[in-house]
């Protein structure tokens, strides 16, 4: 996993006028997947064939503004972060929206508690870098096992989440 959090904001903020924007996510179609241009990841991967694959809009435009592909994993009662993406146009200094990140990861804690799993989400760093930002950004803990930058957001940590980003519910 290597996605910047920038800012954990309760819905996109504009860079050009800090303007804060409506999201939303749902599931994306194949046929959008297969027409993503200049993404880092390849979407359209064998790999992600047993993975619920989600889009975050902003409210009245269709662009896509991330992606974020997880795994349901029974066993576990957790979800599991495959991938997720900011899209090309909300990377680096010339990024159009602050706070793609936080709400890709708001989207998997959603999607664990509606399957019963109380929140829980874990997923694997890139690097030891990326694992204290994590932990200062999302309160993730870091597990490191069975991957060596392995890490979980509990309960407290989804909560905190989901309170942060509520996709429009009061």
């Amino acid at each position: 996993m290597n996605i910047e959090i920038d800012q954990l904001t309760p819905c996109l903020e504009y860079v050009k006028d800090s303007k804060i924007v409506e999201t939303s996510f749902s599931a994306v179609s194949k046929a959008e997947l297969m027409n993503l241009n200049r993404w880092f990841f390849k979407w359209t991967d064998s790999d992600l064939t047993n993975c619920e694959i989600y889009k975050l809009t902003v409210n009245d435009d269709e662009r896509i503004q991330g992606l974020i592909a997880i795994q349901v994993m029974q066993r576990d009662k957790a979800v599991y972060v495959k991938i997720a993406e900011s899209a090309p146009h909300n990377k680096h200094d010339a990024k159009e929206y602050i706070g793609v990140g936080g709400h890709l990861f708001a989207i998997a804690v959603q999607r664990s508690y509606e399957l019963g799993f109380d929140g829980f989400v874990y997923f694997d760093a890139k690097n030891i870098s990326l694992v204290s930002h994590y932990a200062r950004s999302l309160g993730a803990i870091f597990i490191g096992h069975p991957h060596p930058y392995r890490m979980i957001i509990d309960e407290e940590a989804a909560r905190k989440l989901i309170q942060i980003y509520n996709f429009g519910r009061d």
